[in-house]
């Protein structure tokens, strides 16, 4: 099975721009995530797909030997990675997204996630089951609910499942409830399909990518992770990833 981890790093942020050059304790944000991919045991190469000659320069001088010019035109990570295993003259089974903006993303996360990963599985991704009343009723943190396959049913921007009868104080401490973890997985033939699919109404409604895939019958396979991940979207994010890092001494 040949896996191809791709990271997408786009220059432009409404909130940070070239996020993926600042510097987190003596190394820019890219190749912290580089780094820790690389430490994945099933994943067998590691990409990373730009839009700017700034990181693609960078990426080059700490020693990424996969590095590729992509559209700027691409809205999102998904059409990014479909270009890239279309320019790289290489058969891969699946293309792995890993999110260019997590620093601390662990190697055991992206393992997990390959496991899934046996031919059948057209797409599959990560969640983490929620423990703080803050997340779960916070709309930039996705909610999951999954069938007893372990498919997904669906991802929303509010609380599910709704526990009926229960007073919202309570459901943390009565529910089970999982976050999205954002890394997927793509079948390669199957990334070709779904980055080119039109824009869906449950897409459109809660703004989450994801939803389309399911709206048009594709399944997704989803794990279970304990690991907390750390996505760096803000300048307050970056101060609190570059005191997690001094603090840990990495």
């Amino acid at each position: 099975m040949r896996i191809l981890g791709v990271i997408p790093a786009r220059y432009a942020s409404s909130r940070l721009p070239a996020k993926a050059l600042k510097i987190i304790a003596g190394k820019t944000m890219i190749q912290r995530v580089y780094e820790q991919a690389n430490k994945a045991k099933k994943i067998s190469d590691v990409a990373i797909a730009t839009d700017h000659s700034s990181i693609y320069n960078t990426a080059k001088d700490f020693g990424c030997k996969k590095v590729l010019m992509t559209s700027a035109n691409h809205k999102n990570g998904t059409e990014r990675c479909n270009e890239v295993i279309h320019l790289l003259n290489t058969e891969y089974d699946y293309v792995v997204n890993i999110q260019g903006d997590e620093p601390f993303v662990q190697p055991e996360q992206l393992d997990l996630l390959c496991s899934l990963l046996n031919g059948k599985t057209e797409l599959a991704t990560l969640v983490a089951p929620i423990t703080e009343e803050a997340a779960l009723f916070s709309n930039s943190v996705m909610k999951v609910v999954f069938d007893k396959n372990n498919e997904a049913l669906y991802f929303s921007r509010e609380c599910v499942p709704h526990l009926r009868d229960v007073p919202k104080q309570e459901w943390i401490a009565k529910g089970t409830f999982y976050k999205h973890v954002a890394i997927y997985a793509y079948r390669t033939d199957i990334l070709n399909e779904i980055a080119d699919l039109p824009v869906t109404p449950l897409e459109k409604s809660e703004s989450l990518e994801q939803l389309r895939w399911l709206e048009n019958g594709y399944r997704m396979k989803i794990g279970i992770t304990d690991f907390e991940s750390m996505s760096v979207d803000t300048p307050n994010d970056l101060e609190k990833a570059i005191k997690f890092a001094e603090k840990h001494k990495i």
